[in-house]
C-alpha cells in the first residue's frame, strides 16, 4: 500500500532526562553489553547477547529508563552461559513465564539499587502475564524464585567488579 495509508509513530523526542553516573557505573559493572540507539524499543537480543535501549532522554523519568534496563538485564541473566533459563522456554507459556521473571526481577533489582520502581507499569505487566498463565497456580512463586536468582547473579557480578577495581 502507498505510504500515506500507514500511521507511523512519532519519532522519540528528547525529554531532557539525564543519566545518573552511579547507576550507569552499576549497570556497566554487570558486564552486559548495552547498546543505546535511536531505535525506540528496549530488548535483550539472545542471538547477539546484547541489550538494546533507547536514549535515556526519551524517557519521562530516569527511574523509567533504569527500570526498563533492569528488566532487560534480568532477561540477559537467562542466557545459556549465565543462569541458563532462556533455553528451557520455547512456547507461549514459557515466554510469558520469562516476562514475569524479568518484571519481578526488575522490581527486586530496583529496590536493591535505590531506583523507585514504577509499580503501576509493573503491576499491569505482571497481571497480563499471570492471566496468560492462570492454569499454573504456582507460577508466581517459581517466577519470583528465578527472579531472585537473577538479581543475586547481577549483584554478585557488580560486587566482583568493585573488588577488582579496588585492587
Amino acid at each position: 500500500m502507498p505510504a500515506e495509508f500507514y500511521i507511523l509513530p512519532d519519532p522519540p523526542r528528547d525529554l531532557g532526562t539525564v543519566a545518573a553516573p552511579e547507576l550507569e557505573a552499576f549497570f556497566a559493572a554487570t558486564g552486559a553489553q548495552i547498546d543505546v540507539t535511536e531505535e525506540p524499543r528496549a530488548y535483550y537480543n539472545i542471538r547477539t547477547d546484547r541489550i538494546h535501549m533507547p536514549p535515556i532522554g526519551t524517557f519521562h523519568r530516569a527511574a523509567g529508563y533504569y527500570g526498563t534496563l533492569a528488566h532487560e538485564l534480568t532477561h540477559w541473566t537467562g542466557a545459556t552461559k549465565r543462569l541458563d533459563r532462556l533455553g528451557r522456554f520455547s512456547d507461549r507459556k514459557a515466554y510469558a513465564f520469562e516476562e514475569l521473571v524479568a518484571e519481578i526481577g526488575n522490581c527486586m533489582l530496583c529496590a536493591q539499587i535505590g531506583v523507585e520502581p514504577e509499580f503501576d507499569q509493573s503491576a499491569a505487566y505482571v497481571e497480563g502475564w499471570l492471566e496468560a498463565m492462570k492454569e499454573d497456580s504456582r507460577a508466581i512463586f517459581r517466577a519470583a524464585s528465578e527472579a531472585q536468582k537473577a538479581v543475586d547473579y547481577i549483584m554478585e557480578r557488580t560486587v566482583q567488579a568493585d573488588r577488582m577495581a579496588a585492587e
